[in-house]
């Protein structure tokens, strides 16, 4: 008998109280970093998620697209302005990130789930009133922060064999179309759904300490004390504002997760110690 076919049916058999552990339950993805651009992560990706709802999971994935849409500005000539540092999206730049998020790039996570056995079906925050915004900064133009979730179209996948697939754009008060940050989508959805988990793929290992080691485990106060401490800081303070507020709004745990590492969702939710860092109340 081979022993690579043993060991795996090993790894399988051990699966088993981790497949228990979330039969049903809500997980809600951010799908980011190289994985987008990288076609053989793109298809582990897909091919993970498929996994997941054959095995009674309930997959809600929210994705990005900056690099894409910063191809298409300059594709198309569109010329950006920033303030302090962050664009400002006015009327010409919101109609390219309409077309890259829920165009090219929702269709093409679509595609790759559907070409694995899956039932991928793209949206954004626009359909059945999804995610409805107030304007995040009058100065960032077409920026939005969801006010209101209105999770009935998401919980009708759930009782399906449709996997919802949503770009970050949601309509505010006066029907005008709002760029939303993916990060804080994901958690918006997390907490409007009452997620088992929030995942957050990252190009990074996780949150670490001060000595540069990952930390792999962390509660509210823990981030908090990080913060405070300078320890935490960059990039990684919106990803941990983002798990905070998810956790408050009653998802059970976030997990910053490190996307770089092949099958990184089923390591996390299927065997014992996941590549990232996880937060939770």
């Amino acid at each position: 008998m081979n022993r690579d076919w043993i060991a795996t049916a090993r790894t399988l058999s051990e699966a088993l109280p981790f497949l228990q552990r979330y039969d049903g339950a809500t997980v809600v993805i951010k799908f980011g970093g190289h994985a987008m651009g990288d076609n053989n992560a793109m298809d582990r990706f897909a091919r993970d998620i498929v996994l997941m709802k054959q095995c009674n999971l309930h997959p809600v994935i929210v994705h990005g697209g900056g690099p894409m849409i910063n191809q298409m500005l300059e594709k198309h000539g569109v010329v950006s302005t920033f303030k302090n540092g962050k664009r400002v999206t006015d009327a010409a730049t919101m109609d390219v990130v309409e077309m890259v998020l829920s165009g090219s790039v929702n269709k093409r996570i679509v595609q790759a789930i559907n070409q694995q056995g899956g039932k991928a079906v793209g949206l954004s925050g626009k359909d059945a009133r999804l995610i409805t915004c107030d304007i995040a900064d009058g100065d960032l133009g077409l920026v939005g922060v969801p006010t209101d979730i209105d999770t009935s179209i998401i919980k009708t996948f759930q009782d399906s064999d449709f996997i919802p697939v949503i770009a970050p754009i949601g309509v505010g008060r006066n029907g005008e179309t709002l760029n939303i940050n993916g990060d804080t989508v994901a958690g918006a959805l997390a907490a409007a759904l009452k997620a088992d988990r929030l995942l957050l793929l990252t190009d990074v290992a996780g949150v670490k300490d001060a000595d540069g080691d990952v930390v792999t485990e962390l509660t509210p106060n823990s981030v908090r004390k990080l913060t405070a401490d300078g320890v935490i800081a960059g990039g990684m303070i919106p990803k941990t504002e983002t798990a905070l507020e998810a956790i408050d709004g009653g998802v059970r745990a976030v997990v910053i997760l490190d996307g770089r590492v092949p099958h990184a969702l089923l390591l996390e939710l299927f065997t014992p110690i996941g590549p990232g860092s996880i937060i939770r109340a």
